[in-house]
This record gives C-alpha cells, structure tokens and sequence, in this order.
C-alpha cells in the first residue's frame, strides 16, 4: 500500500525522486515529530542522505536559491538581533539586515515556526536563505562561540580596566597571623599583592581550570592548566617563595605559621557587582617550601545547559529521561578532571525547582547552588558520607546527590535510597560504563541491588575542541589507518570523512580553544539488568550493550573527530588505550 498521499513538502519529493525510501520517511516524520527536530538535521544526522543533496532537492522543490554558506564572512553577521537560544533551538543563523528584512538561513525552507519566532522575537520581516546543513551547522557553532568569548570578555572586561588593589577578596582573622615568623608587611606586600591578584585575573580570562605555584631549589615557576594542558606562564625568583605562600594562604584563611602538613582552604574573589568567583586551595609541604594548587571553581559551570556538554542527542535524551524518573541511580564515572562534577551539578540544576528537596553531601563543596541543600563532608567531627546520607534519609527528600562512593557503606545506603524512593546521583572512579557495575559488585554490593537501582552510567572524557577559526583539513589520512583507528564502526563512510588538524593562531592555544565532553551512556535495561544478576563480567555486559545500540567512548570520541570537532590526535588522547 502507498503512503505517498500522506507525506508532503520536501519528505514526499524526496520519495518520488528515488533518494529516500517511503517507510524510512515515515519514520523520520515520525521521530522528527516526537523529539522536536527537523527532517533534514535528522536525514543528515542519521547519514540517511548528504546535506548537499538535501539542500539541492529542497532548492529545486521550492523554487529557491542555494546560498554556498562557506563563502559566508562570519564577521558581518549581525550580533544581538535574534537571542542564541532560537538559533540553537531552531539551528538558523541571521546573514544580514537590509532596512527592516533579516536575511535568515536554514536547512529545512518548511521550518515555518523558526521563522515565526525569529520575525516575533525581532519584529523585522524575515527572508529566508537556502543553505546547506552541515555547512549551516559549523557556522552557527562558530558564531556562538564567538558570541561566548565575546560574553565572557565583557563580564569580565580587559586587565587595564581592573584595578588589582580593589579586588574584593574574604579577609583573614588577624590571630591566623600571629606567631608565624613571616612578618605582616610580607604578606601585605604590595607587589606581591599585585602579581598574585593578576595571576589570578589572568588565569580566569583564559578560561584555566587550576593554578600551580611550584617552588624548588633554585627555581620558582607557576603553570596554569588551560583545556586540561598545564603551561609555564611565569618564573619569578626563587626567593619569593615564603611570601608567595604567605600571600594565597592569608587569602584562603589558612594558617600561615602551619608549614608542615597539608592544608585547605577557599578563595572568593569578587571581580564585580555580579561576578565572584571561587578557588579551592591546597598547600603541600615539599623539600623547597609548599607547593600552592589552586582550583577555580566558575559558579557559571553550573549554568551551561545540558546542550552545550557536548552529549549527541540520543545520549542527551537519556539522561533527561532518567532524570524525569522519581528513584533509581545515575552514577557518572571517569578520571579526575573529566567533567564528572559539571554533569552531576547540570542534572542538579535541570531538577532544582521549588517542589524538590534536593540534598548533596560533598567533598569538597565545589560550586555554590542556591536553592540545594549541600553538606561539606568534615572527617575530623566524623560527618562521613555514611553519616551525611543517614541523615539525608531522615529530612524528607526527593533528590540526593552523593559527591563519591568510595566504599561499601556508602553504596549500600545510596542504593536503599535509590529503592525507597529517592533519585540519587553519584560519580565513582573506573575507566568505562560497563566497568561501574563490576565495581560495584567488587565492593561488595549484591547484584540484585546493583540491578534493581542502577538506572544510567554515564563514563566521560574531556577533550579539547579545534580552534575554529584555524583548523584546517587534514587530507593526508590514508584509508587503511581510517580502519586502524575505528572509524568503520561509526556508520559513516569512509570516503565522506573529513577529518581537521590544529593550526594555531592568536583566538587559540596551540590550535585548540575550550573542551567538549566526550562519553558513553549506558541505560541499565532489563538485558543489561538479567547479565548483572548472572554475573556476568564487564566485557560481557559491553557486548549486550552494543547489540542494544550502545556506543563506547572511542566511538563517541571518533564521532566527534568526524564532525570537526576535535582532532584525532585529540580523540587518541583521550580514549585510546
């Protein structure tokens, strides 16, 4: 029976052009409908045709031209006329303005209500330009990035418009001072003062995640760690070691007199009216003084949008639904440094709203959320994990986030909660999805638990994104090392790769200019679930999961390779083994 009489509009040219079977049609329609999107990001998305086929036949359908986005000068793009959020939400981009006409580009010409909201939102009559999706895509990526720099710039403005010795810095008790044998006039010393406050200035206009202050023999240096690369930035003499130390542990409220053992404390730096910024700081005692680590912790991190962490879309759309589910588990693994927090804390602020009780319990507390209740975990007065997620249990709550399980008490209370009730979210420290739950059984967990309260694992990677504005193709990547390193296992073809390398250029560090998140989502399924209680092993598990369309980290890290994303330098880095 022919369905051609329902479809329409670029679907039903599509069919009765021979490029796009009816049933597969359908079912694009039908899941462009479901989850919201539009039938050519699905078609091109789902390697079901090329964007310049789309492009041809939808320009030929309605009459229109093909603009060649490529050619397309970022920099005349008119800025703050349509807000961000529709240009994501709809993946359209305003070319230029003539008068009261707004030149608008898409993909899909049967996108009437991005259209719609675009001339609302603006007031301006919209012309609509045909251009290529994929072409569309990499553009629009690289004039919101753009937008991002420009916005952070902004908030933070330009070094010579902030004055050093104004910084709003939390003052220290006078008696933390006293009997320290560093004299107060070190510590307030202006110009140390003043090199460390524009160390630190300087560390968040880069966008670093960690500062290093590094003291040897006779050598003195500090590094920054941008994009999870650590870099020398300065060396000042070795003699300035003592009020250096001096300085970060007055500002943390540390006691400055204690250089033996280890110490904690925080920073908050108030760099505006309605900016502040936090650092965790620790001090290490080493043979040449202490090593100074300080973390910045962005409150902003916790902003970013569960659409801007890098998941693929299916991946995206799992962990929102198991985040809509009233109990269960959601646990988040990887290395130190691979963005496990960031998720935790998005999912946080996805399900922060007045009609939940959210608890945390934390070590440390890393960003600050209004509306959640969080518990800095104390070891010396005996506030454990344990002992924070038993009293947790007994204040009425809906959502519990746990900052790590690191032993077996601690496991088996989340996971009474995550039966009784509760939604619980945990990070733990193992290499890959599949791996969490035998971890869980290795620390002694019973496998039924393990499989009735488990709901997601979400394993990630931070790797760092390739400069917009300078990568370049790389064309000298025969085939046969495509196959060496995985890329038949995408779905994608071969021949229509089109990988990038870092260039490098003054918008960039070494050809790469913030991070993505790579990962692999594992739904725990009642397949999954039957293996977990059959003991079966992590291999095993991975396999099931496979079958049941699972992707593993070096899929997902090769995907984005494939996109122009990162490099595959960048995807070996992070994932392979």
């Amino acid at each position: 029976m022919k369905h051609t009489d329902t479809l329409k509009g670029l679907a039903k040219r599509l069919v009765m052009d021979n490029l796009l079977d009816e049933t597969v049609a359908l079912q694009a329609l039908a899941e462009c409908e479901s989850d919201r999107s539009n039938l050519v990001h699905y078609l091109t998305h789902n390697n079901l045709l090329a964007p310049s086929l789309i492009a041809s036949v939808a320009a030929h359908e309605f009459g229109t031209s093909l603009y060649d986005l490529s050619v397309h000068n970022i920099d005349v793009i008119p800025k703050d006329i349509v807000e961000k959020k529709l240009l994501r939400k709809h993946q359209v981009l305003p070319l230029f303005k003539r008068a009261n006409r707004l030149f608008l580009a898409l993909s899909d010409p049967t996108n009437h209500l991005a259209v719609s909201e675009v001339r609302f939102q603006t007031g301006l009559s919209i012309e609509l330009v045909l251009v290529e999706h994929d072409k569309l895509e990499r553009a629009l990526d690289a004039f919101l990035h753009e937008q991002e720099e420009n916005d952070m710039g902004n908030a933070l403005g330009t070094m010579e418009d902030v004055h050093l010795d104004d910084l709003d810095i939390e003052a220290v008790d006078e008696e933390k001072t006293s009997g320290s044998g560093i004299d107060n006039s070190d510590v307030d010393d202006a110009p140390i003062v003043r090199f460390i406050n524009k160390l630190l200035l300087d560390a968040i206009k880069q966008g670093c995640s960690d500062i290093h202050f590094e003291p040897y023999e006779k050598t003195y240096r500090v590094r920054f760690r941008t994009d999870g690369i650590l870099r020398e930035v300065t060396k000042p003499p070795a003699n300035l070691a003592p009020r250096l130390a001096a300085r970060l542990k007055v500002m943390s409220q540390m006691d400055i007199s204690e250089r033996r053992v280890p110490q904690d404390g925080r920073i908050k730096l108030r760099i505006s009216k309605n900016r502040a910024i936090d650092f965790r700081v620790n001090t290490l005692p080493t043979q040449f003084g202490e090593k100074i680590v300080l973390r910045i912790l962005d409150p902003a991190s916790a902003q970013v949008g569960i659409e801007n962490l890098g998941y693929e879309e299916d991946q995206k759309q799992m962990y929102l639904d198991v985040l809509n589910q009233p109990q269960g588990m959601i646990l988040v693994t990887g290395p130190t440094g691979s963005g496990k927090t960031v998720s935790l804390y998005t999912g946080l602020n996805i399900l922060n709203t007045v009609e939940r009780n959210i608890s945390t319990a934390e070590d440390p507390v890393e960003i600050n959320m209004p509306g959640i209740n969080q518990v800095q975990i104390n070891y010396k007065v005996k506030l454990t994990f344990p002992e924070a997620l038993r009293a947790f249990l007994r204040q009425d709550p809906d959502v519990i986030m746990v900052g790590e399980i690191r032993d077996l008490d601690t496991a088996e209370i989340a996971i009474k909660a995550a039966q009784t009730g509760h939604l619980v979210l945990s990070t733990l420290h193992t290499n890959s999805a599949p791996e969490t739950l035998n971890r869980l059984l290795n620390m002694g967990v019973p496998a039924f638990n393990v499989a009735t309260s488990v709901n997601l694992i979400i394993a990630q990677r931070l790797g760092r994104r390739l400069c917009v504005h300078c990568k370049k193709p790389a064309d000298d990547i025969p085939q046969n090392i495509l196959i060496e390193e995985g890329f038949e296992t995408i779905g994608r073809p071969l021949e229509e790769l089109t990988l990038f390398h870092p260039v490098g250029c003054p918008k960039c560090t070494n050809g790469y200019k913030g991070r993505v998140g790579v990962y692999e989502v594992l739904k725990v399924t009642p397949r999954i679930a039957r293996l977990i209680m059959e003991g079966g092993n992590s291999i095993e598990i991975e396999q099931a999961a496979i079958e049941e369309g699972f992707r593993t980290l070096r899929q997902s890290a090769l995907r984005r390779a494939a996109e122009g994303i990162i490099s595959l330098e960048e995807a070996n880095r992070v994932t392979k083994d």
